[in-house]
């Protein structure tokens, strides 16, 4: 199987520096980064953090000035940049690293030309945003609670950072919980998630309703974007379906398979 090529759009005012290396690391599990940008104006005082990654992680920083307060040029140069790639046609996909919506129009084009787009953004990230991708990724499940805190930090040092008053409350709660107190527990899953489980292993059960778990899988992916077992604590789907005590598992040629667990009593 060939190896896809991915483009790593940065976009650095609306991203970690702290969490880029593990953002490239989990790139690396979908295919090759063969084109890795990252835009914002350098004669900012406020990127001067990026610039000892940049050259260890060979990424080509994009020069955009600030032209008139209050316009996101590094938004408009990083989309111009994407449709010039996209055209290109040599590439199997997008990675956009943002939490910013404004790059909703630009996932949902490049999805239109049949293009892969993974997101990458923080966990208050628009929805929009997050649905226009093919799958989202959440930072926070990348990142150690002390380079999170280091985020936090930096963020509030800078005054020209983009921060509404509830991603202020989702970091503060974060510095100020326990390792422990910040994953959510697999019990706590919400009704509307846990349904889409369910129904992912309906839709793809055979005649005994056995469904394979790769196959469960893509089809959440594919409905809820953002959907990630890491989120509820578990590094894998499987650890997060056993976590849950609600299906039946058995493994088959190295692939698991799961069913909803029948009732006791009933054959």
């Amino acid at each position: 199987m060939q190896t896809k090529k991915f483009a790593v759009l940065i976009d650095a005012d609306n991203s970690s520096v702290n969490a880029i290396s593990h953002v490239l690391e989990e790139v690396a599990k979908y295919g090759i980064a063969s084109v890795k940008r990252i835009y914002g104006d350098w004669s900012s005082e406020t990127l001067k953090s990026w610039r000892d990654v940049l050259l260890p992680h060979a990424i080509t920083p994009v020069q955009q000035f600030a032209y008139t307060k209050g316009k996101d040029a590094t938004d408009m140069i990083l989309i111009i940049d994407a449709m010039d790639l996209l055209y290109a046609g040599a590439l199997d996909g997008f990675c956009i690293v943002s939490s910013d919506s404004d790059f909703t129009p630009l996932a949902s084009r490049i999805r239109e030309n049949g293009l892969a787009v993974y997101g990458f953004g923080r966990k208050n990230t628009p929805e929009a945003f997050k649905k226009a991708c093919d799958k989202f990724i959440y930072v926070e499940n990348l990142m150690s609670d002390i380079e999170i805190k280091q985020q936090e930090d930096e963020e509030l040092s800078t005054s020209s950072q983009k921060k509404t008053a509830t991603s202020e409350k989702v970091i503060e709660n974060k510095i100020t919980s326990s390792a422990k107190d910040n994953i959510v527990l697999p019990d706590s899953l919400d009704g509307a998630t846990l349904n889409l489980i369910y129904k992912a292993v309906k839709d793809n059960a055979d005649e005994n309703g056995w469904a394979n778990l790769s196959m469960v899988g893509q089809y959440i992916s594919a409905v809820k974007p953002d959907f990630d077992s890491r989120n509820y604590g578990r590094a894998k789907l499987s650890g997060l379906i056993k976590t849950l005590n609600l299906f039946e598992t058995k493994i088959e040629m190295s692939q698991m398979y799961l069913r909803k667990m029948k009732k006791q009593g009933l054959q």
